[in-house]
């Protein structure tokens, strides 16, 4: 804990594209779960945050259609880069690995290498698929040759902004929201921004909604959930703590490195939740 203190008191945090379809199991899981006692044709407004290359909102997008496809789901997906949420919404990916990865300014790539680089852009040498199953890849895409295409099944009610997660405005532009998933991003902003940026996200969550908010600091979100009076969601919690790998393995020494689960802390409930619920009406109970 230490070391870890230290490594994030000194790193030099910047945002980083690398992700995976499948990403955290559990994670997705849990929203199926939790639309268990969603009525036939209910409406369903989900956002999320800090979106990418699109591989977790089509994963939750998948994981909601496959379990409940009478619901009426609407996504919003936000990311800051109008180039990466470009590339997100087209939903087309390269199985190759990128010509000419570290060519400077793309010199010399080609239409398909300019593809294969954007997907594995910050990978290193992780597949975007790897998390994923033979079966998984054929439910989720179309496939030519050496690239692969979103199924419009998945593609359809997406809505695809471009904006800042700590933007005050964002709320108006998006409007109260049933879900709000925001993970992997804040832990690449320093912490007093990254609590800004938190505090502001919540807004954005209707009373009795849920914010997922996974790869942050965690005491930052510790603070900001007790003072805000968020209720920790504790179905799976240590799962979906444990559920991506990759974070793991960071620890102790990159600052975005996660934890250890530690159930004898007397603040675990609220420390490694990764989802919350916010305010007093139960989600189960919106029609």
């Amino acid at each position: 804990m230490h070391v870890h203190a230290l490594v994030r008191m000194r790193a030099t945090r910047r945002q980083f594209l690398a992700t995976f379809f499948l990403r955290n199991r559990p994670e997705l899981e849990l929203i199926r779960r939790l639309l268990d006692q969603k009525g036939d044709g209910s409406s369903l407004q989900i956002s999320v945050l800090g979106c990418s290359k699109g591989a977790e909102v089509y994963s939750i997008v998948w994981t909601i259609r496959s379990a409940r496809p009478d619901l009426k789901l609407r996504i919003h997906a936000v990311d800051i880069s109008q180039d990466v949420l470009e590339f997100a919404e087209r939903g087309i990916y390269s199985l190759k690995s990128p010509d000419l990865l570290n060519a400077p300014n793309h010199e010399g790539v080609t239409e398909t290498g300019d593809l294969a680089w954007k997907t594995s852009r910050d990978q290193e040498d992780a597949s975007i698929f790897e998390r994923m199953t033979d079966g998984e890849m054929e439910a989720m895409f179309y496939r030519e040759g050496d690239q692969v295409t979103v199924k419009s099944w998945l593609r359809d009610g997406i809505i695809w902004h471009l904006g800042d997660a700590g933007d005050p405005e964002l709320v108006s532009v998006l409007g109260s929201q049933d879900m709000v998933v925001a993970n992997r991003f804040l832990f690449h902003m320093e912490p007093a921004a990254s609590e800004r940026c938190l505090r502001n996200i919540a807004r954005l969550v209707k009373p009795g909604g849920y914010l997922f908010v996974s790869g942050i600091d965690l005491n930052v979100r510790t603070r900001v959930a007790r003072e805000m009076g968020w209720k920790p969601v504790t179905e799976l919690i240590r799962e979906i703590h444990e559920g991506d790998v990759s974070l793991r393995r960071g620890w102790p020494v990159e600052y975005w490195g996660l934890e250890p689960f530690q159930d004898d802390r007397p603040d675990w409930m609220i420390r490694y939740a990764s989802v919350f619920q916010l305010g007093e009406t139960s989600l189960l109970n919106h029609g």
